[in-house]
């Protein structure tokens, strides 16, 4: 590979190493891959930067990723080649009943966009999150017991393909790059410049978050796993444990949780834009490098298990607990690429403490489904494919040969 790039074979805004917008624009939202240096951000405003960059890529043999809000946590949105930064692509606009969006739009605009008809999506709720990336990956969120999946809301995509052709996908229109869309990750079979979804209403909503002191996870927890995931769709109760203490927090009401007397009960009703800004900066771990490894349950963990995973949640240490069940498992797994709709329930260990992190894996990882989030890529797994993907890894396999035959679009872990 070249070290050198030909800058006259690229379009939009090439931004390279000595300037202060390049040292902007190289810096993904995760902390941890700071120390990367691309030889050259592209920022796309366009269909054809991306065509040309790809084009340059295949003939350089330079390492290229696609980035919209470069939160991966295994650093995929970063590279010592070329990154494409699509966040100029961000439009939001509806027609017919459908939204569409630009490849690099992230969470905030696209909810400040819908939320001027009334509309929202099944989302995430960090406001700088790519919604490309987060729908690519399956999508969980507050509304996704209720609505499913971000990509089960997907209706329609712009993908360049890798050898630079431009393709249109649907249920009706490269079917099978459609469904490896909707939940295997993104950066694999092309690079997405443009989303079409069909929202869902923002309503009114109860937003509500109880806490506990830590003395009380074992019992909270231990409720939380059967209550939670069977809960009627329209509550959504995630919860988070750590040194300062437990927090049970959501949208729905949270009645079947206030028989364990909380310490502090706060209960109201707001939009739903309000509701998921509200949330942003819930946790204490701070803005600096973190390691997070996750992984989904298909039953409650033993009760055995729970003294030694709650005991040493110290300062930069702390799990999240994310309910699965309702809209999401109404969904069979064969139709889209998304291969998780039966599990209960995933549990997150993440910190700023990296031995921790794998220590408290280890603890709960003998009762778990061995199935992972592919929007929370864990670079330590043993069987990563088949962790993300699970029965439908064959299909992917095969759709990934077809439309990226010479892998031009790769990472560690990559089918």
């Amino acid at each position: 590979m070249s070290a050198v790039i030909d800058v006259t074979r690229l379009t939009g805004a090439v931004l390279q190493p000595g300037t202060p917008e390049y040292e902007r624009a190289r810096l993904p939202a995760m902390a941890n891959f700071h120390h990367i240096r691309p030889l050259a951000v592209v920022r796309c405003s366009g269909v054809d930067d991306v065509v040309n960059a790809l084009a340059y890529a295949r003939e350089s043999g330079m390492h290229v990723v696609p980035r919209s809000g470069g939160h991966c946590f295994a650093g995929r949105s970063s590279t010592d080649g070329i990154v494409l930064d699509l966040t100029p692509m961000n439009d939001v606009s509806m027609h017919d009943g459908l939204v569409t969006v630009g490849g690099g739009a992230r969470l905030a605009e696209v909810y400040t966009g819908l939320d001027r008809h009334g509309l929202t999506l099944p989302a995430g709720c960090g406001a700088t999150v790519g919604i490309a990336g987060l729908t690519l990956g399956g999508g969980l969120g507050l509304l996704g017991r209720r609505y499913g999946l971000t990509a089960d809301r997907l209706r329609a995509a712009e993908v360049v393909l890798p050898d630079g052709e431009v393709v249109e996908c649907s249920a009706g229109r490269e079917p099978d790059l459609f469904w490896a869309l909707r939940g295997a990750g993104g950066g694999q079979f092309g690079v997405v410049t443009r989303l079409v979804f069909e929202p869902v209403p923002a309503e009114l909503t109860t937003r509500f978050a109880l806490t506990w002191p830590l003395g009380r996870a074992g019992d909270v927890l231990r409720a939380w796993q059967e209550i939670a995931p069977d809960a009627p769709d329209e509550l959504s109760a995630n919860l988070k444990i750590g040194a300062s203490g437990v927090v049970l927090f959501g949208a729905g009401q949270p009645d079947a949780f206030l028989d364990l007397a909380p310490r502090t009960g706060d209960i109201s009703s707001m939009p739903y834009y309000e509701l998921k800004q509200s949330f942003d900066d819930l946790g204490d771990l701070g803005a600096g490098p973190v390691l997070s490894r996750s992984e989904f349950f298909g039953r409650p963990l033993p009760d055995a298990v729970l003294p030694a995973l709650l005991s040493d949640l110290g300062p930069g240490r702390e799990l999240n607990f994310t309910p699965m069940g309702g809209a999401y498992a109404r969904t069979p797994v064969p139709a889209t690429a998304f291969a998780h709709r039966g599990e209960r329930f995933m549990i997150e260990h993440v910190g700023t403490d990296t031995a921790w992190v794998h220590a408290s894996w280890e603890r709960a990882h003998d009762h778990a489904s061995g199935r992972v989030y592919p929007n929370f890529p864990d670079p330590h797994l043993t069987d990563p494919l088949t962790a993300y993907h699970g029965e439908n890894l064959a299909r992917l396999r095969s759709v990934k040969q077809r439309y990226d035959p010479g892998g031009l679009l790769r990472f560690p872990q990559s089918l």
